[in-house]
């Protein structure tokens, strides 16, 4: 039995399995420049963030009905319960989407299908932010929140991804402020490949109240002091971060010097079928790869579940909190 854990950093089109593509591109005719899913597989090897992303734009060209969206959503559901995932706060890029002319509406009422219905078919609770391509211009932000105010019933708040690098934080100010009006909670992805600089910017800015990512705050102690202080989380992707270059190697990772520091990182998969695991398979590789003891995995997994979006229904935290409490841990 895994350990409980909530899920706060995951994008939905980054859990597009090449299995999963082939038959969405079969179903609608799309057609794949890959031979097969080995084929596929194999152009799953990044050298930097902008390599990844051509990539995970280019497969999204499989994702065009209601059914598709549910299919993709229910298969990450799927393993991410497998693993442990016991609520799960998850990502998706409308504006990659109408791009392709997918309309706002084919996007959240396919992932809400699926979504809706995730406590009864996979024992998990959802809910579901909307980012805004940070490399796409802040009129298009705007559009997109404008298009998804008729589907705010299911989003929780909006978030901020893509390239990072020359995009920062304050490009999205009218935008954030307007989601901030309509009730939205708001995070930013910020510190991964940009300067710890872009994480100040997004807190002061932005107002956001979690940072996805924040791997490069250690540069910054004035920021780690400022981090501790306020309780903001950090949602740290770990073997991303090995696959995008932002760190050598897993045994390198700073997550131990973070959690000595005091700040409250929690652990998550990000693009998983990109980057070789979901939620379980990450916090198993930190603990093996880090020597983490099975106390400070309970940590990490607490740590999920405080930082989720769950203030409207405390008892539910309460209760995932007490399933981290009891778990019993094996082989330690």
């Amino acid at each position: 039995m895994p350990l409980p854990k909530a899920e706060l950093h995951l994008h939905v089109e980054g859990t597009l399995e090449p299995e999963l593509a082939f038959e969405l591109a079969a179903r609608n005719g799309v057609e794949l420049p890959y031979a097969d899913t080995d084929d596929l597989r194999k152009a799953y090897a990044f050298d930097d963030l902008q390599s990844f992303l051509n990539l995970y734009y280019e497969l999204m060209a499989v994702l065009r009905t209601e059914r598709d969206f549910e299919d993709l959503a229910n298969a990450y559901l799927a393993r991410a319960a497998a693993q442990g995932v016991r609520h799960a706060e998850i990502f998706f890029d409308p504006q990659a989407h109408i791009a392709r002319g997918v309309p706002m509406g084919t996007v959240v009422e396919g992932l809400w299908r699926a979504l809706g219905r995730s406590e009864d078919n996979h024992g998990v609770s959802t809910q579901l932010i909307m980012c805004f391509l940070r490399d796409e211009s802040a009129d298009s932000a705007m559009e997109t929140l404008r298009a998804a105010e008729p589907y705010l019933d299911r989003i929780v708040g909006v978030g901020l991804d893509s390239a990072e690098v020359g995009h920062p934080p304050a490009k999205f100010r009218e935008v954030y402020e307007a989601a901030a009006a309509l009730g939205l909670r708001r995070v930013a992805h910020a510190g991964e490949e940009g300067p710890p600089e872009y994480i100040t910017e997004a807190l002061d800015v932005l107002g956001i109240e979690r940072v996805d990512h924040g791997l490069r705050c250690l540069e910054d102690p004035a920021l780690v002091e400022r981090l501790v202080r306020e309780r903001v989380p950090l949602t740290l992707c770990p073997l991303s971060n090995v696959r995008l270059r932002a760190v050598d190697a897993l045994a390198d990772h700073p997550l131990p010097a973070m959690l000595d520091a005091g700040l409250l990182c929690t652990v998550n998969s990000d693009d998983p079928a990109y980057f070789g695991g979901y939620a379980g398979d990450n916090f198993h590789a930190v603990r093996e790869a880090l020597g983490l003891s099975g106390e400070r995995m309970r940590e990490l997994a607490r740590n999920s579940f405080v930082a989720s979006f769950l203030e409207h229904d405390e008892e539910r935290r309460a209760r995932y909190l007490a399933e981290v409490d009891a778990y019993e841990f094996t082989g330690n």
